[in-house]
Order: C-alpha cells, then sequence, then structure tokens
C-alpha cells in the first residue's frame, strides 16, 4: 500500500464569507451589478447605478438587509439585498430579494448561501413574506429560488421591454411565517457602515 497511498490535504478554510455590505464596497457592488444590467435581461434597469446610488440604495431607509460573499482574497464575489415589496404602507411586512454574483462565483454555492442568509434576516426582522421577481426564461434563478423554498405565485407577461424583446416576469413567494392577526412592526436591519 506505501506507494500506491497519497495524503491529500484538503483546505478547510471556507472559500467565501457571508456578511453585512459596508458603504465602502458600493463601487465594487456597483460594478458586478452593471454587468447584468448592461448584458442581461436580469434586471429591467437599463442604466448602471453609480458608485454614490449604490450607497444610496444600502442606506436607504427602511433599512433592509445588504449582504456580500466576500472571497478568501477579499474581493466581493456576490451581494444579495431585500427591499420594499411595494411602497404602500399596509404591504410594510412583504419585502423583494434579489442576488448578483461575479461570473468567477457561478456554480459555486454562493448565491443558495447569500440568499440563506438574506432569507433568515428579513425573517428575524419580522416580515411574513419574501417576494422574487424573475425576468423570464431564466432556469438557474427559477431552480435557486424553488430549491429554497420559494413558490411560483404567477407571471405578468410582457412586463418589460429589454435587449430587443419583450418580457415575461415571473414572481416567487416565500412564507417567513404564518401571517399573525396583529402584526408588530418589522424591524430595521442595523446602521450600515
Amino acid at each position: 500500500m506505501g506507494d500506491h497511498w497519497h495524503h491529500r490535504c484538503v483546505d478547510s478554510r471556507p472559500a467565501h464569507t457571508i456578511r453585512a455590505a459596508r458603504l465602502e464596497e458600493a463601487a465594487d457592488i456597483a460594478a458586478i451589478y452593471a454587468t447584468y444590467v448592461e448584458t442581461t435581461a436580469a434586471t429591467f434597469e437599463e442604466q448602471a447605478p453609480t458608485r454614490v446610488e449604490m450607497e444610496q440604495r444600502i442606506a436607504a431607509r427602511p433599512r433592509l438587509p445588504w449582504l456580500v460573499a466576500e472571497g478568501a482574497d477579499g474581493t466581493i464575489l456576490g451581494f444579495a439585498y431585500a427591499g420594499l415589496h411595494h411602497q404602500r404602507s399596509a404591504y410594510r411586512w412583504s419585502a423583494n430579494c434579489s442576488v448578483y454574483l461575479h461570473e468567477s462565483a457561478w456554480g459555486r454555492g454562493v448565491a443558495s448561501a447569500l440568499y440563506r442568509d438574506i432569507i433568515d434576516a428579513v425573517r428575524n426582522l419580522g416580515y411574513v413574506s419574501l417576494f422574487a421577481g424573475i425576468a423570464l426564461p431564466n432556469d438557474s434563478s427559477v431552480a435557486l429560488h424553488e430549491r429554497l423554498g420559494f413558490q411560483r405565485i404567477g407571471v405578468f407577461p410582457a412586463s418589460g421591454f429589454k435587449l430587443g424583446c419583450w418580457r415575461d416576469v415571473g414572481w416567487w413567494r416565500l412564507s417567513l411565517r404564518d401571517p399573525p392577526e396583529q402584526p408588530l412592526e418589522p424591524a430595521e436591519w442595523p446602521e450600515v457602515v
């Protein structure tokens, strides 16, 4: 057995760390997002936000979670965030969520890790429902959401026109808790740094 047996070292360090986004990372977050804005229908924004605009989004009130996946070398691999589902006040127990990755992080479990932490954070703030709108077709995003328990609730046909064609948007919902008869006000995500 001696000559044929080789010891393989396994690196036990995590490939990434999930943590709260910092305002000084707004440029890195904006750069990742710009690729999606400029080359895909995954977002219906047509102008990539600047670093300053991204800082404003991260710090917007009421504060909801913004998380990043940081690689072992300190680079930002991706981000996920929650935002208000709608401006009308009676919607305040519902939030929307999104995740975007640098292409180097695709297929490495980073999106799932970010989303698991976003889901927990939003639930802990007192929200009842978490929604995700997905421009169709997008098989990988649908698979991610359904793997994490989101259920398809409908499709809004021809919701937006981007990259030369009309896009349908599918909506998925994750129940975070049973709706209480008299809900407490949702808490805010802690101050951003």
